[in-house]
């Protein structure tokens, strides 16, 4: 294999000191640690594990126990119920300090949240879940927004970290949701100082000044070295200046005769004080996955308009870093590379940067099993992932929860509630999105069909680990079929550290993997589709849309899709015209759909009330299905047309918020006598 050495390395001369250690874990102090890149290069100090609260099916017990380890009813699962104040309160966690919560999720959060510290009757936190969650929450009169606060695809979270000293209890007035808090437990005897409405209002400028570089990480640098090719089976290697020092930013622009196969084919190899700890191929180490997807998280920048991939992971070593271009394809791929190196002052709580790839295509997806993403021994800190998955089918491939042993316990200290709610999205939704923490580039669709890349970036919620860390994924996908699945892992660890990742050039060089693609739509027969009808009216804010439902099941949805109605409060109403062919009456029969927050529904055609009211509550939380033919009786058109008006006139006891959505599929009109 060809090597060439690349002069493309520019040394700013600066340095990255050890800072002294921290003697108090504060609210302040964790704001500046999010954005603090050096921070993660170290083993932290004071220690802390990072843990996991959630709503997931506390049927998984053992993994021993097929059914119960793969149970899936992962919502409205607390520690308890407790009577405080004269109302009902479900904890959703309850643990000794000194701690930080750095992470709360939710995918439908509820009722007022309240986080109360070191024991006292008085939340520190305390309002509507959802507006806390979702970028219009307050701690002390000062606002929470975005990117701390967020809703991205329909999943809802808040990053503020809330220090305590002693104990910290989480709780909701109003059950029925899923969540996730994700937290760190000090040491004993780590001094914390417990977040107060006072401190929040002192940090208030800082929470902005955080807040707005989140946003906007990303910086110029130096535009390298001219461009340069590399050939089929050739390396070209960078060579970074004496250590100690760190790789910083860095960018690649890639170019070849099929660019979508050249960031799976041209691989990234980093090699540093001897150590190879970097191997994977370029697309997945920029998060992008398959394609040039729009990315820009703390850690990666993708600029599809320029085709430029940007990294700002630190890459420390003692003595010596070496980064190298692998082409395994077949075509030459010509490239641009910079790469900013600077000093650093390592010692001995230093780590190098670790990124390890793992392919398996085709993967069963019966029997149910968990998916290793990588294993690693040493000391370090499990800092994120890209998954990028080949899906043949519209249903959803992702209901499986990550599993993360630490330590070698025996049962996980992160067990989730869904694969898109540990990437900070819900639903299965496809939409893509954007966030300094998590990133949803890519959704082909239809459905869920096609390729989808998730990723998700830990800062504070990064997990640290004294001799091990196992991280899997449960492959748990509503069909039976073969999927695809490509992920990368980030670490930071101690000189000698090992993982289970070796090289993978055969799956590396295979490129991009394109599902089978999909069969025509099933289609009710002779049936106009109720979302490429006219919409003649709709309540004042009324949403009325498509929606894709290829996600939820496959042929059961007319054109696997159909029309969304998002009513929040009943007696909105939503009217179509329906085009009539010919002359004479006809008989009318709808087609609608059944979910877990549907309300009650009344129909009319021509202003007359036509068939009986449907309760469109799909019985459980989760459970989404056609209604099936509903009989809406025989009338006479008028003017060539007939005109449906569905009105939601109330909301099933059991259905949950919002409670009067409902959605209409499909009509189908058939020649009636007069």
């Amino acid at each position: 294999m060809h090597r060439r050495v690349l002069p493309i390395v520019a040394f700013a001369h600066c340095m990255l000191a050890a800072g002294a250690l921290a003697q108090t874990v504060t609210y302040r102090g964790l704001l500046e640690e999010m954005l603090n890149r050096e921070s993660l290069t170290r083993v932290p100090a004071p220690w802390f594990d990072c843990r996991q609260a959630s709503s997931y099916d506390r049927a998984s017990v053992s993994a021993a126990d097929q059914a119960g380890w793969f149970a899936n009813g992962d919502a409205d699962k607390f520690v308890r119920v407790e009577e405080r104040g004269g109302r009902k309160e479900w904890v959703m966690m309850d643990e000794a300090g000194p701690g930080a919560v750095v992470r709360i999720w939710s995918a439908n959060p509820k009722g007022v949240l309240r986080v109360y510290l070191d024991g006292s009757e008085t939340p520190v936190v305390e309002g509507p879940m959802a507006d806390l969650l979702r970028s219009s929450g307050q701690i002390g009169g000062v606002a929470v927004g975005a990117p701390l606060s967020a809703e991205r695809s329909r999943g809802c979270n808040l990053y503020l970290p809330i220090p305590y000293a002693e104990r910290c209890l989480i709780t909701s007035d109003e059950p029925g949701f899923y969540y996730q808090v994700n937290y760190r437990a000090y040491e004993a005897g780590t001094a914390v100082e417990t977040l107060t409405h006072a401190a929040a209002r002192r940090s208030s400028e800082l929470l902005a000044r955080t807040q707005a570089r989140l946003d906007d990480p990303w910086r110029p640098m130096d535009a390298g070295e001219g461009d340069f090719t590399i050939a089929p089976g050739e390396t070209r290697e960078v060579r970074l200046p004496e250590g100690p020092a760190a790789a910083g930013q860095m960018f690649i622009i890639p170019a070849a005769g099929s660019p979508r196969d050249a960031l799976r084919t041209t691989v990234l190899e980093g090699e540093f004080d001897g150590e190879r700890t970097v191997w994977c191929p370029a697309g997945d180490f920029f998060l992008t996955g398959p394609l040039f997807n729009p990315v820009q998280t703390w850690t990666n920048l993708v600029d599809p308009g320029t085709q430029t991939l940007r990294s700002a992971w630190l890459m420390p070593y003692a003595t010596s870093g070496i980064l190298r271009l692998h082409n395994l394809g077949d075509e030459p791929v010509t490239m641009r590379m910079g790469v900013a190196a600077r000093g650093y002052a390592w010692d001995d709580r230093s780590m190098h940067f670790h990124a390890h790839w793992r392919q398996e295509n085709p993967i069963h997806t019966r029997p149910m099993r968990d998916w290793n993403y990588i294993e690693a021994s040493g000391e370090g800190v499990y800092v994120g992932d890209t998954l990028s998955v080949a899906n043949p089918v519209l249903e959803w491939w992702g209901e499986g929860d990550e599993k993360i042993y630490v330590d070698g316990e025996s049962f996980p200290s992160h067990f989730g509630t869904g694969t898109e709610d540990y990437y900070g999205y819900a639903w299965c939704w496809p939409g893509v999105f954007q966030g300094p923490f998590h990133t949803q580039p890519r959704c082909d669709g239809p459905g869920n069909y096609g390729h989808t890349t998730v990723a998700r970036v830990r800062l504070l919620d990064g997990i640290p680990f004294r001799e091990s860390i196992r991280t899997d994924m449960e492959v748990w996908h509503w069909a039976e079929c073969d999927v695809g699945y490509a992920v990368t892992s980030f670490l930071y660890m101690r000189p000698g550290g090992s993982t289970n990742r070796a090289p993978m050039p055969e799956e590396a060089a295979r490129g991009v993997v394109d599902p089978a693609p999909l069969p025509p739509p099933f289609r009710i027969e002779g049936a106009l589709e109720c979302e490429g009808l006219e919409v003649v009216s709709s309540s004042e804010g009324m949403t009325v849309g498509a929606q894709d439902m290829g996600g939820f099941a496959r042929d059961k949805w007319s054109g696997n899709s159909h029309l969304w109605c998002q009513a929040r409060e009943a007696g909105k109403s939503v009217e179509l015209r329906i085009p009539v062919e010919g002359e004479g009456p006809r008989r009318v029969t709808l087609y609608a759909t059944k979910s877990w927050d549907y309300g009650v529904l009344r129909f009319a055609v021509n202003g007359q009330p036509a068939g009986e009211e449907l309760d469109a509550f799909s019985g459980r939380h989760g459970l989404v299905e056609p209604t099936g033919p509903i009989d809406l009786g025989v009338h006479q058109p008028r003017d060539g047309a007939l005109t449906l008006r569905v009105t939601v006139v109330g909301s099933n006891p059991n259905s949950l918020d919002p409670k009067y959505f409902f959605a209409l599929d499909a009509v189908r009109l058939e020649p009636a006598p007069r």
